[in-house]
């Protein structure tokens, strides 16, 4: 295993951001001046590890060739689903004679304040993994499962509360051992293309890439990150991102 291996970066910018509820894609979403796409990417340049990066896009994107940005740029078109977008991205990254040894860092357009020091970490723990490593933190908050009975006839029902589609707890979720995935997550190059394989092939369900490797019981290594780390989904996001963004800078 080549232990300094090239890193070949990539932010997946595909999505729209559904739960973001905008009439524009969320990576496009300004903050300070700039986009969350933006932002990402000079996150990314401030690593000494990144000389360039990849952005998957949509088809349609008509706004991502109108900015500048930190680094170099190399574009891939993304597919439906984020995997479909990664394993795009990926086959770009392999078409330019990438070793299988080499890693691939992928990065969310919408986590623009993680800082320096945790993408240097996590690269270099990725260094001496087989398969990889990923930025993840423990997880702080009560964890509910909950369930949603539409019988339940509510005492209040004549209150501003009422009937509501709210659900009802059903148990506590051990959180012992528990983690809140992040990204960056940094993959072998060859491993990451075999998983996306399988995932295609058996048109598994993933949420993250750390996922696929999962369902094949290979290992992947957790980096603890910084819970300034946040990910822009819903509005209020925004709000902490920018006063995150004010704090760093």
């Amino acid at each position: 295993m080549n232990s300094k291996p090239n890193i070949h970066a990539m932010i997946v910018a595909a999505g729209r951001g559904s739960r973001f509820g905008s009439s524009i894609a969320k990576q496009y979403t300004m903050l300070q001046g700039q986009t969350l796409l933006q932002h990402s990417v000079a996150r990314l340049a401030r690593s000494a590890y990144i000389d360039k990066c990849l952005l998957v896009v949509a088809a349609d994107d008509s706004t991502v060739e109108t900015l500048d940005f930190a680094l170099p740029i190399h574009y891939a078109i993304g597919g439906a689903e984020r995997w479909q977008s990664v394993q795009a991205g990926v086959e770009s990254i392999a078409n330019t004679g990438a070793d299988d040894s080499d890693l691939v860092l992928i990065h969310d357009a919408a986590r623009p304040a993680v800082p320096i020091q945790d993408i240097d970490q996590v690269i270099r723990v990725a260094m001496s993994e087989p398969y990889g490593a990923i930025l993840a933190t423990p997880v702080a908050d009560t964890l509910k499962q909950s369930y949603t009975q539409s019988n339940v006839q509510s005492e209040l029902a004549n209150d501003d509360i009422g009937q509501t589609s709210y659900p009802y707890i059903k148990h506590t979720i051990d959180r012992i051992n528990t983690w809140q995935a992040q990204t960056p997550q940094v993959f072998r190059l060859g491993q990451l293309k075999a998983v996306l394989h399988h995932v295609s092939e058996y048109q598994l369900d993933i949420t993250d890439e750390a996922s696929a490797f999962e369902y094949l019981d290979l290992p992947i290594r957790l980096v603890t990150g910084s819970r300034q780390n946040i990910k822009l989904t819903y509005p209020d996001d925004a709000v902490l991102l920018a006063a995150i963004l004010a704090a760093q800078s």
